[in-house]
């Protein structure tokens, strides 16, 4: 069912901005004094194409552990019943987003790498962007509604399944996409308007927005508005999950129980770390000073959030999660008896 709605935001988005690429393309042809730009380059990925299959054939088993783990992990909690808890809802809803998220970007990198062709047309530039950074504030919100739930389990025990029903967690669930795929419209909406003439390359491993609006031939100062935008939706999440977190520890550290705290650190530790994984990098990437860094620090940045985070996921959540290692150990063990009893 999540999947199903997270389609049809999809689809509705590209009705939306699908006749404003077309707006685009019509404004740039009629300007006879410009290059029209039908596409952008990737200057990253120009390298002798002998070199590409040595990052191809690591970045495609990282990409396919990311698909399989993070499949494994969603279907799991859906089919077993001990994990139909707020919180491992949650890291199922991460996990599918996860999926997407990596979609957006890697398939595209692997055919940079091994082909011909680096480019990608304006239109697929921007619909990249338009995903890539609705799914990355939705698995924000996502993130920040996790640190919400485990403040509320280990804060205020006794009123957590009053107030953390399977009603609120969908509706969490709903906004969460929501806020994403609504938040970045306007931008990208704006960002088709603009004309785009002269250099065509990107220097970054996706299209993001900053690179590709160094590239339009107009005035561009409302960039400072996009990033203020963006700098306030990660300070705010930033700020609601550390301050959940900081309460936690402190109750987690009062507790008499030694095996109370244990309980609750190693629950709360794999958050935390992928809180970190997650929100350290964008904060890096996105709030930075300076505007002037290096190439090669903004792909090593990119390269975190955009392939690491998602890679360790599954391995935060599982390998070091007894009740998930148990689940998937039940799975295949009922998968194993299932077809010795078909033979």
């Amino acid at each position: 069912m999540k999947q199903h709605s997270v389609g049809n935001q999809h689809s509705n988005s590209r009705s939306l901005l699908f006749p404003l690429l077309s707006s685009q393309m019509t404004q740039l042809m009629a300007s006879g004094n410009q290059t029209m730009v039908t596409e952008f380059l990737f200057s990253i990925f120009l390298h002798p194409q002998r070199g590409g299959l040595s990052f191809f054939i690591p970045l495609l088993l990282i990409y396919g552990f990311i698909l399989t783990g993070n499949l494994i992990m969603f279907i799991v909690i859906q089919l077993d019943m001990a994990l139909h808890t707020p919180m491992y809802f949650f890291i199922s809803v991460l996990s599918f987003l996860e999926i997407c998220y990596t979609t957006t970007t890697i398939p595209k990198m692997l055919s940079c790498l091994i082909s011909e062709q680096k480019s990608i047309s304006v239109a697929g530039c921007l619909l990249q962007m338009y995903f890539f950074h609705s799914l990355g504030i939705a698995e924000g919100c996502i993130l920040t509604a996790m640190a919400i739930d485990r403040y509320l389990a280990i804060c205020n025990p006794l009123r957590y399944p009053a107030i953390m029903t399977p009603k609120l967690c969908i509706q969490l669930t709903v906004g969460s996409c929501f806020c994403g795929f609504l938040l970045v419209l306007p931008e990208i909406a704006w960002i088709a308007t603009l004309p785009f003439c002269g250099s065509n390359q990107i220097h970054q491993i996706f299209c993001d927005f900053t690179p590709v609006l160094s590239l339009a031939c107009t005035d561009t100062s409302l960039v400072v508005i996009v990033d203020a935008i963006h700098a306030v939706e990660i300070v705010a999440s930033f700020l609601v999950i550390a301050l959940s977190y900081i309460r936690i520890i402190m109750v987690i550290l009062g507790m008499h129980s030694t095996e109370g705290r244990h309980k609750a650190l190693s629950t709360c530790a794999a958050h935390l770390t992928v809180f970190l994984l997650f929100f350290g990098s964008v904060a890096v990437m996105y709030l930075r000073f300076s505007a002037t860094y290096s190439v090669f620090w903004d792909t090593a940045i990119a390269v975190t959030f955009v392939i690491l985070a998602p890679f360790f996921n599954p391995i935060i959540y599982s390998l070091r999660n007894k009740d998930m290692k148990e689940a998937i150990g039940r799975l295949f063990h009922y998968q194993k008896r299932a077809s010795w009893a078909g033979k």
